[in-house]
C-alpha cells in the first residue's frame, strides 16, 4: 500500500495506536490528520486539546512525520486531503457516540475504504456479550467478570518512523493564551500516570473518596483525549483502579448499543421534572446552601474538573432532591469538565438519576452524611466555599449557618429516597 492517512480524533498519541502502528507497517507513506471541525466545539477544553494537538505533532515529528491540521467538516476535508495525496485507505480509532459514529459512516460510505480499529478502551466495545442473550451488558457486575477474562491484545510501541510524503502543507495550530490548568498532552500524561502509579496506586483503594485530600489519580482528561492508552495503563496497575477502568469501558459499551444516551432514558421511568431555572442556576453557582453541593460545583467552574465523589453528591442532590431533569446537569458538566465524554458523563448521570444501570435506582446519597463521612473536618468545604472558612469542622457542613450564605434550597429528603 503507498499511501495511508491516520485519522486522530480523541486518541492523540503514539504509544500503542493500532491504526497508526498498522498504518507504519504497511504504507509506503503516512499522513496524521487531526481536523478542528466547528460542529465539535472544545469550549473550556481548547487549551487543553490545542496542548495535546501541539505535543503530538512534536512526538510525529521525533518520528520524521508530523501532524496535519485542516479547519472544517471532518469527513469533507479527510476526502479533500486523500485526494490530494493519492491515499488508498483511512485508518481512524473506533468510537461509540452518535456523532462519531455518524462520522465514520460518513466516511465508510466514501469513496476510499475506512478501517476501524480499537485503543480507546481496553476491550472494545461489542466484543463481551452476555451469555444470556443482548447486545450489550445491563449490569456492572457480571460485565467485570467477563472483561476481567478477556484475552487483550499487546500493549504496540510507537512506531519509529511516520514516513510523511514530501510536499504536504501541515497546517498551522491555533495560538494558545496562557492559562494555569492542567497540560495537555502525551508527554505530560506520562509523566503523571508514571509519578502517580509509583506512589500513590498502593492508597488508591482507602484513599479515593478522601475530598480533601485529594488522592486520585486525575488521568482522566488524559484518558479521555487519548494521551494515555487505557490498555497500557491497565497493565501497569491494580486493584481498585483497574476496577475504575472497567466502568469506563462499561459505560463505553452500553453507549455503543444505545448511542442516544446524552438524549433519551437508557431505562425509562415516570419521573415529573422541575422547571425551576432559579434552582439550576444557583446549583451552577455553587450557591444552594448546601455547602458540600456547592464547594464541588465551583471546584467544577474554577478547574474543569471535580473530584468523582462530589460528582456524585452534586448530582444526586439535583436529581433527587431539587427534582431537576439530568439532562440540564449533564450537559453543564458537559461543557465544563476537562476529561468530559459522552460515554462517562452521560452514562454516570443517568445511573444517579435511576434511568440508567443502576440496578437501586431509587439509591439517593444524602449530601450531610456524605460530607460528614467523606470530608469530616471540613477541609474541602473551606477550601472551595470560602464565606465558610472561619467555621468549625462541627459546624462548615451544616447549611445555613453562615451570615450571608443562602439558605438551602431543597433540606429534606429526596421523594422514595434512601438515606446513604
Amino acid at each position: 500500500m503507498d499511501t495511508v492517512i491516520v485519522l486522530f480524533t480523541r486518541d492523540l498519541r503514539v504509544h500503542d495506536h493500532p491504526a497508526l502502528a498498522t498504518a507504519c507497517a504497511q504504507a509506503r507513506h503516512v499522513v496524521p490528520l487531526f481536523v478542528l471541525d466547528p460542529a465539535v466545539p472544545a469550549g473550556p477544553r481548547t487549551p487543553f486539546l490545542l496542548d495535546c494537538l501541539a505535543d503530538l505533532r512534536e512526538h510525529l515529528r521525533a518520528r520524521a512525520g508530523d501532524l496535519v491540521v485542516r479547519h472544517g467538516d471532518t469527513v469533507t476535508e479527510t476526502m479533500k486531503l486523500a485526494g490530494e495525496v493519492s491515499a488508498e485507505a483511512v485508518h481512524t480509532s473506533a468510537d461509540v457516540s452518535a456523532l462519531a459514529r455518524r462520522r465514520e459512516d460518513r466516511l465508510a460510505a466514501g469513496r476510499i475504504p475506512l478501517r476501524r480499529f480499537p485503543g480507546l478502551t481496553v476491550v472494545p466495545p461489542g466484543a463481551l456479550l452476555p451469555s444470556g442473550g443482548g447486545d450489550h451488558y445491563r449490569v456492572f457486575t457480571p460485565y467485570w467478570r467477563a472483561w476481567s477474562q478477556y484475552p487483550r491484545r499487546a500493549v504496540l510501541d510507537p512506531p519509529e518512523r511516520v514516513p510523511i510524503p514530501a510536499g504536504i502543507e501541515a497546517g498551522r495550530l491555533p495560538g494558545r493564551e496562557p492559562y494555569t490548568g492542567m497540560r495537555g498532552g502525551e508527554k505530560a500524561a506520562r509523566a503523571r500516570a508514571e509519578r502517580w502509579l509509583r506512589l500513590s496506586l498502593d492508597e488508591y483503594a482507602e484513599g479515593r473518596d478522601d475530598l480533601a485530600g485529594d488522592r486520585t489519580s486525575r488521568l482522566s482528561p488524559y484518558l479521555r483525549f487519548g494521551c494515555l492508552s487505557p490498555l497500557e495503563l491497565v497493565t501497569k496497575a491494580a486493584g481498585a483502579f483497574v476496577r475504575q477502568l472497567c466502568w469506563r469501558d462499561f459505560h463505553h459499551q452500553v453507549t455503543f448499543a444505545f448511542p442516544e444516551i446524552d438524549r433519551r432514558d437508557y431505562r425509562p421511568r415516570e419521573v415529573n421534572w422541575r422547571d425551576d431555572q432559579d434552582a439550576v442556576q444557583a446549583w451552577k453557582e455553587g450557591m444552594t446552601g448546601m455547602p458540600i453541593v456547592d464547594a464541588g460545583m465551583r471546584q467544577l467552574a474554577a478547574e474543569g474538573w471535580m473530584h468523582n465523589r462530589a460528582r456524585l453528591i452534586t448530582a444526586t442532590y439535583l436529581v433527587k432532591y431539587l427534582r431537576v431533569d439530568w439532562r440540564i446537569g449533564a450537559r453543564h458538566f458537559w461543557e465544563l469538565l476537562l476529561d468530559g465524554d459522552v460515554a462517562n458523563n452521560y452514562g454516570n448521570w443517568q445511573w444517579v438519576a435511576g434511568t440508567g444501570n443502576d440496578t437501586r435506582p431509587n439509591r439517593a446519597f444524602n449530601p450531610l452524611r456524605q460530607a460528614r463521612r467523606f470530608d469530616p473536618e471540613g477541609e474541602y468545604v473551606r477550601r472551595h466555599v470560602p464565606e465558610l472558612a472561619g467555621l468549625p469542622a462541627d459546624r462548615v457542613h451544616e447549611p445555613g449557618r453562615q451570615a450571608g450564605y443562602p439558605s438551602p434550597l431543597h433540606p429534606s429528603d429526596p421523594p422514595g429516597g434512601r438515606r446513604l
